[in-house]
């Protein structure tokens, strides 16, 4: 925005809550009020861990790419292409912050092998600015995204 300050990105309506319920922290299981999800969590060999189960950096990277991809699918129709074959893959970092905390960082990989380059910017572009993901990590972790 010009004028400096934030754009407004809270839902006006409420369509979907999604419910999930941590039992033990990283050391336990995830279960969906729904069922569908059902998931032993484990810290990952990196953070002293087996990496017996997921973790909550991988069912974010899950979510992200899958919520990008379908903004990017959504931009890509509204402009009149099809982006069949088209990914979205999502690594997502944890590490140590400056305030005695922890931290994410993500970079998303999006291919868009049909489209120039010049497109299939763009495109990335908008759906950075509609994907739910996008809005509510902006400013609050670094997010790269890497086109290819």
């Amino acid at each position: 925005m010009t004028d400096g300050t934030a754009a407004d990105t809270r839902p006006r309506k409420i369509m979907y809550v999604a419910e999930a319920t941590s039992h033990g922290g990283r050391e336990g299981y995830v279960t969906s009020q729904d069922g569908q999800i059902e998931l032993k969590v484990a810290m990952p060999p990196e953070l002293g861990g087996d990496g017996n189960g997921t973790n909550p950096e991988q069912l974010f990277a899950a979510g992200y790419s899958t919520c990008f991809h379908n903004a990017l699918i959504l931009v890509g129709n509204r402009s009149g292409y099809d982006l069949a074959g088209s990914t979205v893959a999502a690594k997502v970092g944890i590490g140590p912050n400056s305030r005695r905390g922890y931290g994410l960082a993500v970079a998303l990989s999006v291919s868009l092998p049909v489209l120039d380059a010049d497109v299939a910017a763009k495109l990335v572009d908008e759906a950075h600015e509609v994907c739910p993901y996008s809005n509510a990590t902006r400013g609050n972790i670094e997010v790269t995204i890497l086109l290819g």
